[in-house]
């Protein structure tokens, strides 16, 4: 069928993203669940099998040969599903990255005043991306730069440990301190 001159779609299956009870379209089925005989069953004996304890046969692998279904309540399943996701959601752990500027001829009050960011940052359990931006003409005092950034290190090695040295990318010598755990 043709509508517009375009191809119509399928309508999209709004609700259950399983397959449940009669919308399984698999003739035999493996069941598994509580309390119920781990085997192969025929589907309309599977979904009575299911009827019997008040239950939905919930189709979790498709692909399988045959397809794999649960007896459970489809509801309490799809609760599980979603705190166990959310789970793992808290678990993983965000990395933030504090950056802080330095100049190639930075005075000692300066270099001191960034150095105590820096340690509250690490202390904090945030990476810290530590520049020397080369302004103009400033990119011959490279190595200027570079001893900056060592000197940096070094002060917050109590703190944290380099994750990469210094190096020169443009007009930007770049280094990341990690904290120590």
């Amino acid at each position: 069928m043709h509508y517009r001159g375009r191809f119509r779609r399928p309508p999209r299956r709004i609700g259950n993203e399983h397959n449940i009870n009669e919308d399984i379209k698999a003739p035999v089925v493996r069941v598994v669940g509580e309390n119920i005989e781990s085997d192969i069953y025929n589907i309309k004996d599977a979904i009575e099998l299911a009827d019997a304890q008040g239950l939905d046969l919930v189709e979790i692998s498709p692909k399988a040969n045959p397809p794999v279904c649960k007896i459970v309540d489809y509801k309490k399943f799809l609760y599980e599903r979603k705190k166990k996701a959310k789970e793992t959601k808290a678990k993983t752990a965000r990395v933030v990255v504090k950056e802080i500027r330095l100049g190639p001829n930075i005075d000692d009050h300066d270099f001191n005043f960034k150095l105590k960011h820096a340690i509250k940052f690490l202390q904090d359990g945030a990476k810290v991306k530590v520049d020397v931006f080369f302004k103009g003409r400033m990119i011959i005092y490279k190595e200027k730069g570079e001893i900056v950034l060592l000197k940096f290190a070094q002060e917050l090695e109590e703190y944290g440990k380099v994750e990469r040295l210094p190096k020169l990318e443009g007009k930007r010598m770049i280094m990341i301190i990690a904290p120590k755990k």
